[in-house]
């Protein structure tokens, strides 16, 4: 049986209103949807080209000004 998800554990709204999945939500389901979430955890193995290279370098960018 499915556990009914937890504001703020496995998602939280952003400032647009929509619903976005944090990185908990899919180590928990366990694979790539190939949506490119905003969390995915999986280098968005499933997402096809260019989108999944722009994510990832969007990704490197953001984690340097960290």
């Amino acid at each position: 049986m499915k556990q009914p998800l937890v504001e703020k554990i496995d998602f939280y709204y952003n400032a647009q209103g929509y619903m976005v999945f944090t990185e908990k939500f899919h180590l928990d389901r366990g694979f790539c949807c190939g949506n490119g979430c905003r969390h995915c955890p999986f280098d968005y193995e499933k997402v096809p080209e260019p989108k999944r290279a722009a994510l990832l370098a969007e990704r490197r960018n953001q984690r340097k000004e960290e």
